[in-house]
């Protein structure tokens, strides 16, 4: 409804000494600013805070969002994480 713009499974590579290895797919990519990772896991672990700065990192992004959907109250599965 206020048509901030919503990129699905942006599409990011990883490139080393001039080559790329292989693309990492953000789960979403809204306003172009902020990364959004949905999980659907018992709880939210470091490595899923890890993947989440990674992506942070290979974009030069600032603010990302790691979500986990299997909870009582999705208040409770909701993490920022920023650089």
């Amino acid at each position: 409804m206020r048509r901030v713009a919503v990129a699905c499974q942006q599409s990011v590579p990883v490139r080393y000494k001039g080559k790329t290895l292989e693309d990492f797919r953000l789960d979403l990519l809204v306003g172009g600013e902020v990364i959004v990772e949905l999980k659907v896991v018992d709880s939210l672990l470091a490595i899923h805070t890890a993947q989440l700065l990674t992506y942070l990192k290979l974009t030069g992004l600032k603010r990302g969002l790691l979500i986990n959907f299997n909870v009582e109250r999705l208040a409770d599965g909701v993490r920022r994480v920023s650089l």
